[in-house]
C-alpha cells in the first residue's frame, strides 16, 4: 500500500457531480483540485449499507473541511451511473457537496494498492493528500468497519499547523514547543 510521504497517483476518472444525468458527469483528474488539501476516501461499492453512513458522515463535515481548504473525494470501483442511481435513490446522498469518483478501471485504487483480494474492490481507504500531492495520512478499516470523519478533520488540522502535536489534540489546543 502506498504510504505517507509518496506521492499520491497520477488519474484520470469520471465523477458524479448532481442528481442530474444530462449534467452530473464531469472529468476529475490528479491536477483538478491543484494547490488544495485532498481528502480522498475510498469505498467498497454503492448501495451497501455502512458506506452510506460514512458518505453522510464526510457530507455533514464538508462545510469544516472546505474552512480548511481541503476538497472531499468520495472514490469506489462502481460506474458513474451507478453513483447516479444511488444518490437518486438514498436520502442521506441526494445532495451530496462532493464528487463521487468512479474508478471503473481499478487504476487508482491499484496503484495505492487497496484493492482487497477477497472482494476485488476498493478497501476502506482514507488518504489526506497535501497541496503539493503528497500523502501525509493513511487511514484503513476492515471492510466491515466505517470510519470517522471527525478523526480525519482533526488529522488535518494537526497536519495544518505544521506543528508537534500530542495525543488527542484539538485545534485550538497547545501543540508541543521543543
Amino acid at each position: 500500500m502506498l504510504g505517507i510521504g509518496k506521492k499520491f497517483p497520477q488519474f484520470k476518472v469520471k465523477a458524479t457531480v448532481s442528481n442530474d444525468p444530462k449534467t452530473g458527469f464531469v472529468d476529475i483528474d490528479h491536477s483538478t483540485f491543484k494547490g488544495k488539501w485532498m481528502v480522498v476516501f475510498f469505498y467498497p461499492k454503492d448501495f451497501t449499507f455502512v458506506c452510506p453512513t460514512e458518505i453522510k458522515g464526510f457530507a455533514d463535515l464538508n462545510g469544516k473541511f472546505k474552512d480548511r481548504d481541503a476538497q472531499i473525494l468520495a472514490v469506489s470501483t462502481d460506474t458513474e451511473f451507478v453513483h447516479l442511481a444511488w444518490r437518486q435513490n438514498h436520502k442521506d446522498l441526494n445532495s451530496l457537496p462532493f464528487p463521487m469518483l468512479a474508478d471503473v478501471k481499478r487504476e487508482l485504487s491499484s496503484a495505492l494498492g487497496i484493492i482487497d483480494e477477497n472482494e476485488g474492490v476498493a478497501q476502506r481507504a482514507t488518504y489526506i493528500v497535501d497541496p503539493e500531492g503528497i500523502i501525509r495520512f493513511v487511514y484503513v478499516t476492515d471492510l466491515n468497519v466505517g470510519r470517522n470523519p471527525n478523526e480525519v478533520l482533526r488529522v488535518l488540522d494537526g497536519l495544518q499547523t505544521d506543528e508537534l502535536c500530542p495525543c488527542n489534540w484539538e485545534k485550538g489546543k497547545e501543540t508541543i514547543q521543543v
